[in-house]
């Protein structure tokens, strides 16, 4: 079993807590790792560390930032399959999502390194002779990551490259769910000598100590985090006391409209796409199915044979498991308990509705949830695991009214081979990403960002990228000789 140490100012070193959390591989219930329990008093020297290193790495020429960022994206590469598997043992992917999250994590490494030569300003006219009027877009300074246990490695890429790139330092708490796979990419850092001291710090423990610490913290200067409503609403408060920039992925509750239009076919294949991913537990996962009432058999009967087909077990032993186990014992009980309470007020059970046959880990059968009142709680609240709740519309007006009955909006889709249905959809529909005829993923060159309580500004592409930045606007007067 693995002891880690924090990381800072460019040194592995002790926390001052001398206490630990223990990681637990969720497929099997045993003890991996181990990781500190930091402090606050851990997390100010991260932070002074990253302030002052983040003067120097500021003026480091943006190239020069590009190529460390896309060196670290080579890092990974180079281990990926330690990566895949330490992936799979703290989080229990399958085997083809976890080397996708490492696959993708590469990716954002590289795409953001060439985002080093497109931070642009801009010059605008002035109302005044002999004056230039400057716009400069400047790293917004030292950056508090907070990385969720779902996607530790994606997410993780998201935060660091983006912050490195754009001339920022950072302070990374992983998950204390999750911190295996940040650990092993410290070890990447710690190897180049290219990255000053400071650049890059890592402190793990609770999100109430150290999520708290770092958002009340006066030389932070934004807090990036994915994590839960309540998650963000704590760190968005903490945040308030300093004015510190928040950028916030939150819940979804990701609705999927299926119209008479629809081919079943592709709809069925990126419903359980879109839901089972992750054994459930992502926030643009499919979330709740609204189908044209004249689908409705089809579309059920064709997704109970789509959930059949999917084999439950550990991903580490069987390559060939679609789901594996969800992240905790505390998760499995959440999720049996909104299926019993949906069934106990009238949904029906058309597949699954229990916990896993196995003798250890947190498993749940894939579940699909028919005649499902739209009020109820299944619902209206994120699930989080692999049960899909369905119900049924007469018009087009029903359905997006009803999936826009809500006060997430991070992912939504629609399934329909009528453009102007889509369209319309498209239009109506209130959250900040649309998936017509496909799985719900975003690419690293869009924009992920949710509305309403999904939270505030996003990840990926140049506008995830400008989230980092500040506007300095300089006023220039000038001598002109000839007047």
């Amino acid at each position: 079993m693995q002891t880690h140490q924090l990381y800072i100012n460019g040194k592995y070193t002790e926390s001052k807590s001398n206490e630990w959390i223990d990681i637990v591989n969720p497929a099997t219930e045993e003890v991996i790792s181990r990781t500190p329990k930091g402090t606050k008093e851990d997390v100010d020297q991260a932070v002074e560390a990253a302030f002052q290193a983040q003067k120097e790495w500021e003026l480091t020429p943006n190239i020069e930032r590009g190529k460390i960022v896309r060196a670290l994206g080579d890092k990974i590469e180079e281990k990926r399959e330690t990566f895949i598997d330490l992936l799979q043992e703290e989080q229990g992917k399958d085997y083809e999502l976890a080397s996708g999250e490492i696959d993708l994590a590469i990716d954002y490494f590289r795409y953001m390194s060439e985002w080093a030569r497109r931070i642009e300003g801009e010059i605008v006219p002035s109302d005044r002779p002999n004056e230039n009027i400057m716009i400069y877009k400047k790293p917004i300074g030292v950056v508090g990551g907070i990385v969720p246990w779902n996607f530790p490695m994606f997410i993780l890429a998201r935060k660091v490259a983006t912050s490195l790139v754009t001339g920022c330092t950072i302070v990374l708490k992983p998950s204390q769910q999750t911190p295996n796979t940040a650990m092993e990419f410290t070890k990447l850092v710690d190897e180049m000598d290219e990255i000053p001291a400071g650049v890059y710090n890592v402190v793990t423990g609770t999100g109430s100590e150290i999520g708290n610490a770092l958002a009340t913290h006066e030389k932070v200067h934004m807090i990036t985090m994915t994590g839960s409503v309540t998650a963000g609403t704590k760190v968005m408060e903490a945040a308030a006391q300093n004015i510190t920039k928040v950028n916030l992925e939150l819940g979804g509750k990701a609705p999927a409209i299926v119209t008479a239009n629809a081919d079943l076919d592709i709809a069925v294949e990126s419903i359980t796409t879109s839901r089972l991913a992750n054994n459930g537990q992502a926030c643009t996962n499919a979330e709740r199915v609204y189908v044209h009432e004249s689908k409705a058999d089809e579309l059920i009967e064709k997704l109970r044979h789509s959930f059949e087909s999917k084999t439950l077990g550990d991903p580490r032993e069987n390559k060939d498991a679609d789901v594996g186990p969800l992240v905790s014992k505390d998760r499995v009980e959440e999720v049996d308990s909104m299926v019993k309470e949906a069934v106990e007020a009238g949904a029906k059970v058309e597949i699954g509705g229990e916990r896993g046959d196995q003798d250890k880990g947190f498993f749940y059968k894939p579940t699909i949830l028919t005649n499902v009142n739209h009020e109820s709680k299944i619902m209206q609240e994120e699930i989080f695991g692999p049960v899909i709740p369905i119900t049924t519309f007469k018009t087009l007006d029903e359905a997006i009214e009803k999936g826009n009955d809500t006060v997430y909006g991070l992912t939504s889709s629609v399934y329909t081979d009528d453009l102007n249905e889509a369209m319309r959809v498209v239009n109506e529909l209130k959250f900040g990403e649309t998936f017509v005829n496909r799985e719900n993923f975003e690419a690293v060159q869009g924009y992920h960002a949710g509305m309403r309580k999904s939270g505030l500004g996003g990840a990926d592409g140049k506008h995830g990228m400008e989230d980092f930045l500040v506007t300095q606007v300089v006023y220039m007067q000038y001598k002109n000789d000839k007047q």
